[in-house]
């Protein structure tokens, strides 16, 4: 069985956000970049599919900048054998990095896709869902354990009730949530022999895909900073602080 996971090169979570001085996205520049978490979960998933005999072969890909490259590299020293990545410097939005996922399914006929279910960048939560609309396959999104069978594989989802598990048809997209499993780190060997595995590089003009972008983003802006709370003396006091200065009752 052949698995395909998706990853994304976004700002590291362990950065403070800032916004660009042009107000047209968050400042990139000079910034520390990582794999976006939720597609290490994804990555791990396959590596340990791979571990017990269930996969054949996992492949990480990837669409943005040639920077990329770098993301697909840690994928290959955790466990990838080789890395597919779709460059171009414009932003993509989840459904043309659905196009870009559906054009290399087609070519490489894998039998399962897991990506994260979403980025902690844009936080759409969408392409997974949009991949598995175009391709017609089955999903299960938000997935908190696998279990695979000849031609199925059972999806326990993280759902506002509690836990679901749905039965799905193979071939099938699943978009892993937090509690799916804990990301290993790379060993130097293995990165140094993520060197040597291969990155195939395209582009979607040589794909055939549309990916300008849908959205046009007129501003943005840090949130307002909150004002610091005061010390009250008794319920008499909270009450007039909340009835006329706050003007919540």
């Amino acid at each position: 069985m052949k698995v395909l996971v998706a990853v994304k090169r976004v700002v590291d979570y362990n950065v403070k956000i800032r916004v660009n001085s042009n107000q047209t996205a968050v400042e990139t520049a000079n910034v520390k970049m990582s794999m976006n978490p939720f597609d290490e979960i994804a990555v791990e998933e396959g590596i340990r599919l791979k571990e017990a005999g269930t996969a054949s072969e996992l492949i990480a890909f990837s669409v943005g900048p040639k920077q990329s490259q770098e993301t697909i590299r840690t994928a290959l020293a955790m466990g990838a054998d080789r890395g597919i990545l779709v460059e171009t410097d414009i932003i993509v939005e989840p459904l043309a990095v659905a196009k870009c996922l559906k054009a290399i399914v087609e070519k490489e006929n894998p039998d399962l896709v897991i990506v994260g279910k979403q980025a902690i960048d844009d936080d759409s939560n969408q392409t997974g869902q949009m991949l598995a609309a175009l391709l017609g396959w089955s999903q299960g999104t938000f997935a908190s354990k696998l279990i695979l069978s000849d031609g199925s594989i059972k999806v326990t989802r993280e759902v506002d009730g509690g836990l679901e598990t749905v039965d799905l048809k193979m071939p099938a997209v699943v978009t892993t949530d937090l509690r799916l499993n804990e990301p290993r780190y790379a060993s130097l060997p293995n990165i140094m022999k993520a060197k040597k595995k291969t990155i195939d590089v395209t582009n979607p003009e040589e794909l055939g895909i549309d990916i300008s972008p849908r959205l046009t983003v007129l501003k943005v802006e840090e949130p307002a900073k909150r004002l610091a709370g005061v010390m009250v003396e008794d319920v008499v006091q909270l009450v007039d602080k909340l009835r006329n200065e706050a003007k919540v009752i």
